[in-house]
């Protein structure tokens, strides 16, 4: 059984199985437009959570909520499963599968075989897209990926329950029933800014939107005082990692959230958001140029390495100007909303 669906590499993969999947059921979509919608700009910095015995540092939400948000704000009834019994969650993909659906997964990376060697680590929020199965051999959409990928059930099996931190327990969703092929955009773009706006600037705890990266600023000013020059080099890998290499969304989230402000700037004939595009840009470069100085930190090459408080500095001016953006973004929907 093999289903008839056109796979599109992809700059994520949530966003990117998302998108291909709505443009299977005729809702034909972008990724950076899925990534809006999704308010899907996000920054975590989790010091209560160990991943490889460090902080977790994230720029997403959890696994699952772009797709979530932005089935409901475009109408769509969607469904998920988790699993305790790993031969239970293989007969219930099956089962979808032979009625002709494509079932989003979620997976550990480390034994994903189509993997390079050095992508792998142990890492269970990537999203895959399983589109049809023959000889207990699955086809894999991966927006990762330039072509489809293959698994073997054994291999499926062992990726949907990978162990670690935030195991997926086999988790599957998939579209259920969709209403109309020409949802509202307008009001799934003005939920998805505003919602963005608010996670961004209004959650009270320290860790997360912009309070998280002002709070990372701080902590790193410190790493080699009290971890050591080799653990604060490491913390300091770990944040590049989750920056440039495992797409959560570091500067290449910036330059998607850019492109989807574009393209909302035509749906709601808001010229002003072709700017604020712009200025979004802005801060995808000033994240993209931290990633370059936080590299030559821990390769220790060159001239004019920065320290780690030059490097909070950045921090603290990407954070200045993502509170800046986010707070007159929402000032500009509010306008436009009593025009």
């Amino acid at each position: 059984m093999k289903i008839d669906f056109k796979h599109s590499p992809a700059a994520h993969c949530e966003s990117g199985v998302t998108s291909n999947m709505l443009r299977f059921y005729g809702i034909n979509i972008s990724e950076p437009m899925v990534l809006g919608i999704g308010a899907g700009l996000f920054f975590s910095y989790m010091p209560f959570i160990r991943l490889h015995g460090m902080p977790v540092i994230s720029f997403r939400p959890l696994p699952g909520h772009i797709f979530s948000r932005v089935t409901k704000r475009l109408n769509v009834k969607m469904k998920g499963r988790r699993f305790l019994n790993r031969d239970k969650s293989m007969r219930a993909l099956d089962k979808l599968l032979e009625q002709g659906i494509p079932v989003g997964n979620l997976v550990g990376v480390f034994y994903l075989p189509y993997f390079p060697k050095e992508y792998r680590f142990h890492f269970n929020a990537h999203n895959i897209c399983i589109t049809g199965k023959e000889n207990n051999v699955y086809v894999v959409s991966d927006p990762v990926s330039p072509t489809t990928n293959k698994l073997t059930y054994d291999e499926l099996k062992r990726v949907r329950f990978a162990k670690g931190t935030y195991p997926p327990f086999g988790k599957m969703y998939w579209v259920k029933k969709i209403r109309t092929t020409t949802p509202d955009l307008k009001s799934g773009i003005i939920s998805g800014i505003r919602l963005n706006c608010k996670r961004m600037l209004d959650i009270p705890l320290p860790y997360f939107g912009v309070k998280g990266i002002f709070l990372l600023a701080s902590k790193m000013r410190d790493w080699e005082k009290k971890l050591g020059t080799k653990k604060a080099a490491l913390q300091l890998a770990q944040l590049i990692r989750m920056l440039e290499e495992i797409g959560t969304g570091g500067a290449g989230f910036r330059f998607m959230y850019a492109a989807f402000l574009q393209e909302a700037a035509t749906v709601l004939a808001w010229p002003e958001l072709r700017d604020y595009s712009m200025q979004m840009t802005k801060i995808g470069d000033l994240w993209r140029n931290f990633s370059y100085e936080a590299a030559h930190k821990f390769k220790s090459r060159g001239e004019n390495i920065c320290s780690y408080d030059q490097l909070a500095d950045k921090l603290v001016h990407i954070a200045d100007e993502e509170k800046r953006f986010f707070t007159q973004l929402r000032d500009l929907v509010k306008r436009n909303e009593r025009n």
